[in-house]
């Protein structure tokens, strides 16, 4: 059974802790990583989007490029994990086996980044040109067969907590591991009030990670949590290819439904728009969640609506993009933990949060258990791979089929 979006959520982790400072890469091959994250980031980006789109309504090129895209992503973590492997010789394996999976993956990138236990860099420089020429290739066919066109259609007509899935994943996602980036993020936004917040300046915080991680599901709990506390408060989903005249129309209309539902908005350009919200919000306290940004350029315009009256605003801004410069505090959620990923499949899967017992009568519990915890080791914590591969996945096709494929 293939995910939705192969091996590139753990791919993309592996390469973002290679990045820390703790590893002192070459300033050459950091930049081939950092390249390289890019890439990979926009592929998972398209994976989920193309996963978005129910099956019968896929152009059957753009579902073949997403399922090549998936297997090269197994290829790609192969490559990877090899050359760990091959620099992991020499150790204590009983020392090695009471480790954390984190803990040996740190290890042995700091071996395999430590160039005096290695005779040939070039080895390395040529790992990561394998994995680059593979992306080429994908690139190529992405272009080719329009995949962004085709899998952008729903962003600039729908919003991100419309599409039914993502709305059953913020059902569920809520009961598991959502308390403790939620009360993370509002201990970023207090701070010492004055009244209701008289004199206190704005506060931005972004919620940022790779897509899937749950990023507006939790801007939904704390958005759900502390509206209360405001005059005014919305929550608009902007996308890769925003329609920005509909964004700031949604504002307006999450803002007062009731004002601006049947007003005649449309004959307002842009920065009028912009104008309006802004006289709107002069003397009002407001919250507003700004979730799925893409680049600096769209933030920086979007931000001219939101006028300062040091009243305690908060706005939150969602984006899988790390390079997006919005200016204030930044929050990075972690994935889910095995246990809490366990309960949500679970849920997704039988209703509770364990595999049922009349299972060990059928004599099917011990297989669906194994290979259920293959497929939450490849969905890594991410909370829309899981819901993701439930939605592909009926009971009979875990217990019988032989052929399922889990890694």
């Amino acid at each position: 059974m293939e995910l939705a979006t192969g091996a590139m959520g753990s791919l993309l982790l592996k390469l973002a802790e290679l990045l820390k400072e703790e590893y002192k890469l070459h300033k050459d091959l950091r930049k081939e990583v950092e390249s390289l994250s890019l890439d990979l980031e926009s592929l998972h980006g398209a994976l989920h989007k193309v996963a978005l789109v129910p099956r019968d309504q896929l152009d059957e090129q753009v579902w073949i490029w997403a399922r090549d895209v998936r297997k090269a992503s197994y290829a790609m973590e192969d490559i990877v994990d090899n050359f760990l492997v091959r620099v992991d010789g020499g150790h204590d394996h009983e020392a090695e086996a009471k480790k954390t999976g984190v803990k040996r993956f740190k290890d042995k990138a700091r071996n395999m980044f430590n160039f005096k236990k290695l005779a040939d860099r070039r080895s390395i420089a040529g790992k990561i040109q394998d994995i680059k020429n593979q992306l080429q290739a994908v690139a190529l066919r992405r272009s080719m067969y329009k995949v962004d066109d085709i899998v952008a259609k729903p962003a600039a007509t729908t919003s991100t907590m419309d599409d039914p899935r993502l709305l059953d994943l913020h059902r569920v996602t809520k009961l598991f591991g959502i308390e403790e980036p939620r009360e993370a993020l509002i201990s970023m936004l207090a701070g010492e009030e004055d009244g209701q917040g008289v004199h206190q300046e704005m506060k931005i915080v972004s919620i940022v990670g790779y897509g899937g991680l749950g990023k507006t599901t939790i801007a939904k709990a704390v958005y759900d949590k502390l509206k209360v506390k405001f005059h005014r408060v919305a929550f608009v989903p902007v996308g890769q290819y925003p329609d920005m005249k509909k964004v700031f129309m949604d504002i307006l209309i999450s803002l007062d439904k009731q004002k601006y539902t049947n007003s005649n908005m449309t004959i307002l350009d842009q920065w009028q728009l912009i104008d309006e919200i802004k006289d709107y919000l002069q003397d009002k306290r407001y919250f507003i969640v700004i979730d799925d940004i893409w680049d600096t350029s769209t933030w920086e315009f979007i931000k001219c609506a939101f006028v300062d009256n040091y009243l305690g605003n908060v706005v939150i801004t969602t984006t899988r993009k790390s390079q997006v410069d919005m200016g204030g505090l930044v929050y990075t959620p972690k994935p889910l933990s095995y246990r809490d990923s366990q309960k949500l499949f679970y849920t997704k899967l039988f209703g509770a949060e364990k595999c049922p017992e009349k299972y060990k009568s059928a004599g099917v519990y011990d297989k669906i258990t194994e290979v259920s915890e293959k497929i939450l080791k490849k969905c890594n914590g991410s909370p829309l791979a899981i819901a993701t591969v439930r939605a592909y996945l009926s009971l009979s096709v875990l217990v019988i089929d032989d052929n399922t494929r889990a890694d």
